[in-house]
């Protein structure tokens, strides 16, 4: 029997939120598959972008760093048709762009309620919308979503724990961590399934991963926190938080043709957390 590839040689990608952590690692992990990448961003003026596409042309791949806000409609449109005029048509749609939904308090603000649900999940609904449509013209193409294992459980804080998160809390009632981050990310767990099954006689493969700790600049807190490392890490089985580049691998295995009949899915990577 002969296995099937993992090169991506001739297809091209657009990685959302990828200047660092989870996105920067899919983005090279698919350029030294082959593919030729688009990465965008909110935020490109600290240079964090540019040296990725760098890195990403040194790879010999050509790349496109764009500034985008996902959550809004009209910056999605125009990401797509500029990474089509300059790339070519998108064949793998990486929905990697969040924001972080951490907060200690028994009522979550509106704006901040709002702005993770717009950012995370409808930037993820918005980018998936916009391309797809331009895949079911073409009776092929590959999404994959970023979900979270937060995604999957309450998120409910032990609070031994809550002192050494950075973020604003109250001292009276429950105490509540990532609320409108964990609905968020669920709600792409939905999301990726609702899509597979709406675009899978198209061609075209829906399928998300949902990663546990990782090492990234958005949970720096935690691994520049022994204690609260110590802690997180008594509750994963494999006793470690894992690193970008092993949940890059996963996408590289789901934007290949080694995962030709999977879609509708959630690769949980987690190092057996929610075991």
């Amino acid at each position: 029997m002969t296995l099937p590839s993992l090169s991506l040689e001739g297809r091209i990608a657009l990685v959302t939120g990828g200047k660092r952590g989870i996105g920067k690692a899919i983005a090279l992990v698919l350029a030294e598959a082959g593919a030729d990448v688009a990465i965008a961003d909110y935020i490109i003026d600290d240079g964090e972008l540019k040296a990725v596409a760098e890195e990403i042309g040194g790879l010999g791949r050509r790349c496109l760093a764009v500034q985008s806000d996902v959550s809004q409609k009209s910056e999605v449109e125009e990401l797509v048709k500029r990474v089509e005029s300059e790339l070519g048509v998108i064949d793998i749609l990486v929905n990697n762009a969040g924001i972080s939904g951490l907060e200690i308090r028994s009522e979550i603000p509106d704006e901040h309620w709002q702005k993770v649900i717009d950012v995370n999940l409808n930037g993820c609904y918005l980018c998936s919308q916009e391309v797809s449509q331009r895949m079911v013209e073409r009776k092929k193409g590959n999404i994959i979503n970023i979900a979270s294992v937060e995604g999957l459980r309450g998120g409910v804080l032990p609070k031994a724990l809550a002192p050494m998160i950075p973020v604003p809390t109250v001292p009276t009632g429950p105490t509540l961590v990532g609320q409108p981050y964990n609905v968020s990310k669920a709600g792409i767990i939905m999301l990726t399934r609702v899509m597979a099954r709406q675009l899978g006689s198209y061609g075209i493969r829906v399928n998300a991963i949902a990663p546990g700790g990782i090492r990234t600049e958005m949970i720096r807190f935690i691994w520049d926190n022994a204690d609260f490392m110590k802690q997180l890490e008594t509750q994963v089985p494999l006793g470690r938080i894992g690193e970008t580049s092993e949940i890059a691998s996963v996408a590289l295995f789901l934007a290949s043709d080694a995962s030709s009949y999977v879609t509708g899915h959630t690769l949980v990577a987690d190092g057996g957390l929610l075991a």
